[in-house]
């Protein structure tokens, strides 16, 4: 296994497999459901080579790998024996989450086994739309028939692969979750509805419906399932609550054959009867509301989209917009929503370009390469971890660039007419049945648009954190680059979380993120290469300001100012130039503690607010000159 190590590390570091309650994978990231994600050492993953970063968002633990996240994600599933992609451990922590975050957990680990082939049927009826338009096929040949089998396959049959990964998510026999799917677009009942009703319910209302068939007397409303998401979804919840309501009443003997039976046999018919037609209604409802309100200013929703489409991805929040999408396709023939989104992929594009053409860095020009062909292709992690987010005032131009091009899309009304591919593949996707139209064109208008002034506000931009600083540390992270600061322990002793050390003004965080150390000799060295800038009177707090600008601050004990010197010896004085490891201070251990003091004394990093993060030693106790800080600059 190619990733057998990196995989064994990070199972170690999300609280091993038994804190795994559920894996999945989108395009860069693997989507971790911890029972406990306080067990998971988060800033040791930030740290580690071969991933990006993690983010916790909608109930999800995601570790960013990258474009080669499939390979990573098949090794932590062999390394951990997860089997594919859940463990089958119960899922206890749903009640710890708020109910947005629910739903954006349950939208993405429905729909991001899907992505991948969902992307490439789509980009196969793009390439068939995009040869009609241009006249190298006609729409009755045979090349064009099988093509368009192809790029519709998945999504004409949406619900049998929804009812896959929805009774996945929802611990359910994935069988009878596929077919359910498979008799929601069950062919036979499609030639039904096409036959004259027997007669009609809810006449003169918006939900008219022609009545063709009926099931045990009762009236079923036929609708079109195919291509549907919201009536599968939630026949599958409610199977998944009937499969195991006789998961615990039948006896075991015949439990294989008679569960399925009764839940197919209960399902099936209230999808028909009532879960399909109510969720179909209420989708039409939803999209047509969604659709009233982007009309009422396009320019608008497309500016607000573009701009922060980037920050929804950042925080995996970009799921709670795929059903919505495939909704409006379902119902509307078209999407207005994530048009608006489509310049924000090429507008990062374009600020990396700019940085790859001004850096000086080699190392920087070396991953904003990978960085730049990716983003072509519309996968801009790599480019927004590791590029533009941690010198923030990139990322902040590219958000811009995307919010113009997301204006100028909703002003010339673009649409999606499928989902298709990302970044150039995304292209056919706007092709609507009349062709090239106004709304393809503003679709390539917008996208040239973003990319352009991306790359012009980059480019007239100060670039910073270009070349290494001198004492700075650059940490290649599977293509990210990581400047970093150690510093490291000015005593021997047992360490404590900062959070744990009775004085407020530091376990809150308000002077500076940092950790604490219980010294059992009383000696103080030098953390950092830099000039002492603090000395207090008493004798009892240093501060230091390294060479790279980290302010460092040791406090010795808590409330041993009251000592007034006594029992302190500095060997330095402010204003001197350190080295790491120079003698700073002597102190008394005995004494102070014999006249009442606690020892306690926090390292802390006090301009920590300037810096990306500031990780932790993971170890129980250190000795002199050991890392204790990071400092991720």
């Amino acid at each position: 296994m190619k990733y057998e190590q990196l995989a064994k590390d990070i199972i170690q570091n999300v609280g091993g497999k038994e804190n795994v309650n559920s894996l999945t994978h989108c395009i860069t990231r693997l989507r971790f459901k911890l029972k406990d994600e306080n067990k998971a050492n988060t800033d040791v993953l930030k740290n580690m080579d071969g991933v990006v970063t993690v983010i916790q968002s909608g109930g999800q633990y995601q570790v960013v790998i990258g474009n080669h996240v499939p390979e990573v994600y098949a090794d932590v599933n062999a390394v951990a024996g997860l089997g594919g992609e859940s463990s089958t451990a119960a899922d206890t922590s749903g009640e710890k989450m708020s109910l947005f975050s629910r739903f954006i957990d349950m939208i993405s680990g429905v729909f991001a086994p899907t992505l991948g082939v969902l992307a490439a049927t789509g980009m196969i009826k793009g390439l068939t739309a995009l040869l009609v338009s241009m006249g190298v096929l006609v729409n009755t040949s045979g090349t064009y028939i099988i093509l368009n089998a192809i790029g519709d396959c998945l999504f004409y049959f949406f619900p049998v692969f929804l009812g896959y990964t929805s009774a996945k998510k929802f611990n359910m026999n994935i069988f009878i979750g596929m077919a359910i799917g498979a008799a929601l677009v069950y062919p036979t009942l499609s030639a039904v509805s096409a036959g004259k009703p027997l007669y009609t319910l809810f006449a003169g209302t918006p939900f008219e419906s022609p009545v063709h068939i009926t099931f045990l007397g009762i009236p079923v409303i036929l609708m079109t399932y195919s291509s549907s998401v919201i009536p599968i979804i939630l026949s599958t919840y409610v199977g998944s609550k009937i499969e195991g309501f006789f998961k615990r009443v039948i006896p075991s003997v015949v439990r294989t054959f008679m569960v399925p039976f009764c839940t197919l046999l209960i399902t099936i018919p209230l999808a028909f009867l009532i879960i399909g037609p109510v969720a179909t209604w209420a989708g039409q409802l939803v999209g047509a509301g969604i659709l009233a309100v982007y009309n009422l200013s396009p320019i608008v929703a497309g500016l607000l989209l573009g701009a922060f489409w980037q920050v929804f991805v950042i925080f995996g929040l970009h799921w709670g917009f795929v059903p919505i999408a495939i909704n409006n396709l379902t119902n509307l023939g078209s999407d207005p929503i994530l048009a608006g989104m489509f310049g924000a992929s090429f507008a990062q594009t374009g600020v990396v370009l700019a940085i790859l053409i001004k850096a000086k860095s080699k190392k920087l020009k070396s991953l904003s390469i990978p960085a730049f062909i990716s983003g072509i292709f519309g996968v801009t992690e790599p480019a927004i971890y590791g590029i533009t987010l941690p010198r923030k005032k990139p990322f902040i131009l590219s958000c811009i660039g995307g919010a113009v091009g997301g204006a100028i899309i909703g002003a010339m009304g673009t649409k999606a007419y499928i989902i298709g591919g990302l970044g150039v593949f995304g292209i056919p996707s706007y092709i609507g049945p009349n062709g090239f139209d106004l709304g393809f064109y503003g679709a390539i208008i917008g996208m040239i648009v973003s990319f352009i002034l991306g790359f012009v506000l980059m480019f007239f931009t100060k670039l910073t954190d270009d070349e290494p600083e001198t004492g700075k540390t650059e940490v290649s992270n599977n293509d990210v680059l990581v400047k970093q600061e150690t510093v490291f322990s000015p005593m021997k002793g047992d360490v404590i979380a900062l959070s744990q050390v009775k004085d407020e003004a530091f376990s809150t965080g308000a002077l500076g993120k940092g950790i604490a150390i219980e010294p059992i000799e009383g000696k103080v060295y030098s953390p950092v290469d830099g000039v002492l800038t603090s000395l207090f009177s008493s004798g009892h707090a240093i501060g230091i300001t390294s060479n790279n600008g980290v302010d460092v601050l040791i406090h010795v004990g808590q409330d041993t100012v009251k000592l007034k010197g006594k029992y302190f010896t500095p060997k330095v004085k402010q204003g001197d130039t350190v080295k790491k490891g120079d003698l700073l201070m002597e102190f008394d251990v005995e004494a102070i503690k014999a006249a009442g003091y606690v020892l306690t004394t926090p390292v802390i990093i006090s301009n920590s607010g300037n810096y990306l993060d500031v990780i932790e030693t993971g170890k129980k106790s250190v000795s002199y000159q050991e890392d204790l800080l990071t400092v991720v600059i």
